[in-house]
Order: structure tokens, then sequence, then C-alpha cells
């Protein structure tokens, strides 16, 4: 005669190797990765040469109004990046609290 087994074995047993857990453990394992795939340099960018794109654009306006700079249009994505970069360190904007600090 089998022995009852608690409601926290069994879902422990259901749970050990189950293809559902496997991939959702995948794709925790696969965002914590996520960050670090995201931060390269724009001189790496393949597409750093072409024209910054209307989101840098915009944001880039905001950040030069509060800073008091003048908008050059003209930028790669690669430079507006690294603008945008400067800028928030300058005017503070998007920065993490970590980083106001400095």
């Amino acid at each position: 005669m089998a022995t009852p087994q608690s409601n926290d074995t069994r879902q422990g047993q259901e749970n050990q190797g189950s293809p559902r857990n496997n991939q959702q453990q995948s794709q925790m394992d696969q965002s914590a990765n996520v960050h670090s795939n995201t931060v390269k340099d724009p001189d790496d960018w393949t597409t750093g040469d072409e024209p910054m794109t209307g989101a840098q654009k915009s944001y880039l306006k905001t950040l030069s109004d509060e800073a008091g700079e003048e908008l050059d249009e003209n930028l790669s994505k690669a430079d507006a990046s690294k603008k945008i970069n400067e800028l928030q360190q300058k005017t503070g904007r998007g920065l993490d609290n970590k980083d106001e600090a400095k």
C-alpha cells in the first residue's frame, strides 16, 4: 500500500526537471544576461554611422534645451548616443540615483 505524500513532496517531484520549469529557468537565465549584452560601445555598433534615430533626436532636443546647448541635427547614431550620455551627466536627467551622486 502506497503512503500518501504531502503536497510539498508531490509538488517538488512534479516540478523537478519538468520541461516547463526548465524553459522558465532558461528564460530567467537569458534575461539575466540581456543587460550585459546591451552595453556596447557606440564605436563598435555596426549601424553607428547611420543617422540618429527619431527617438535619439527627440531626447537630444530635450537634453540640449535643459543643458542650454545647441542641438547638432546631423549626428550619427553612435555620436548621438555619446552626446546623450554627456548631456545626461551634465543635466542629471535619465541617470540612476547612484550616478547622480557622483
